[in-house]
This record gives structure tokens, C-alpha cells and sequence, in this order.
């Protein structure tokens, strides 16, 4: 496992858009969130450490968060040949075991990561309803063994802000989590 931190896209960007399968082979894109007041698109797989940490507060999040018009969609982009633990029958079973409420898909061809210039899981992108980036960075401070628990509290604070029309905070950390597992001659040149 490599710690490492996400890139931190300048805020304002447009998302990137994403024609993707979820666990049940349906095609999920962009557009399916064209009503949804905010869109909160993360990188996440099955086996990291930083991702089983937040999972049961990112479920929770999920749950409090779709019925006030909020779009949440989770990424998977590892290389699932190298990395069996993140194939596609395993994340069917992973939004079993977690409760995810919301559409979990595959890249196979790691092509929307490297759109999205993901780095990590967790790796967190929040747009707006102009899908403009609005906030890039951890779920909370909580990490696996420094005992602050799982609230979610920086990604609730920005979905917060987008959903009343204010501001997110200018003041965004770095997620922090496994390197995404790119499949062997694929890694992106923004490392």
C-alpha cells in the first residue's frame, strides 16, 4: 500500500463526463444527475484500509444526503486483474456489506480516473449544479489507527454550502489513501 495524497483539481473545473457500468451492468453517465443540486463523484475500491475506515459514514452520508437532491456516484478504477479483491462481482458484493444507496462503477480502462486525475481511495470531487468543482479533499480527519472518529465532516460542511447556495470553505485538505492500482504501462503522469 502507498500512501498517497489526491491531487487537489483547481475548484471550478467542469466534471469530467463518465459512460460507466455499474454492479448490476447498467450504464450510469453524467447526464443520469442532470437534476441533482450537487454531485458528489469518489474514487473508492473494496480492499483499501482507508476506504473500509470511512465506509459505514460514507453508506450513512449517502442515505442522509440523496433524498435532499444530492447525487452521489462511487468509482472504481483499479485494476481488478492484479487486484481480484476490486472486480466487478466483489464490488456487487461490497455495496451489499457496506449499504451503499448509491450507484457503484467500474473503469475498466482507468480512462475517468485519469480524467478526473485521481490519485487515491478515497478521492473526493464535489461539483455543483453546474457541475463546476466546488470542494476536493477528505470525507473527515479520521484515518485508521488515529482514533478521530467517522462524521464525514468536511464533504457534509461542502454538500451543506452547495444545497443552501453558499460557499464551500477555501480551506480544503488532501484525502489521503492506497494509490490507485493502474493496470502496468497505464499510470498517469501527474504522480
Amino acid at each position: 500500500m502507498a500512501l498517497t495524497p489526491s491531487t487537489m483539481l483547481p475548484l471550478g473545473m467542469s466534471a469530467p463526463d463518465f459512460k460507466l457500468p455499474d454492479t448490476n451492468g447498467k450504464i450510469v453517465s453524467l447526464a443520469d444527475f442532470k437534476d441533482k443540486t450537487a454531485l458528489a463523484v469518489i474514487f473508492i475500491c473494496n480492499h483499501c484500509p482507508y476506504v473500509v475506515h470511512i465506509r459505514a459514514g460514507l453508506a450513512q452520508l449517502a442515505r442522509d444526503y440523496t433524498p435532499r437532491c444530492v447525487g452521489i456516484v462511487g468509482i472504481n478504477s483499479n485494476d481488478a486483474k492484479n487486484y481480484p479483491a476490486d472486480s466487478p462481482a466483489k464490488m456487487k458484493d461490497e455495496v451489499k456489506s457496506a449499504g451503499y444507496v448509491f450507484p457503484y462503477l467500474y473503469d475498466e480502462t482507468q480512462a475517468i480516473a485519469k480524467a478526473y486525475r485521481a490519485a487515491c481511495t478515497p478521492d473526493i470531487y464535489l461539483f455543483d449544479r453546474s457541475r463546476r468543482l466546488v470542494y476536493r479533499g477528505q470525507f473527515d480527519a479520521s484515518r485508521p489507527g488515529n482514533g478521530i472518529a467517522v462524521t464525514g465532516k468536511d464533504l457534509r460542511a461542502a454538500l451543506d454550502a452547495v444545497i443552501t447556495g453558499k460557499n464551500t470553505s477555501e480551506f480544503q485538505v488532501a484525502s489521503i489513501g492506497c494509490n490507485i492500482k493502474w493496470k502496468a504501462g497505464n499510470e498517469p503522469d501527474y504522480y
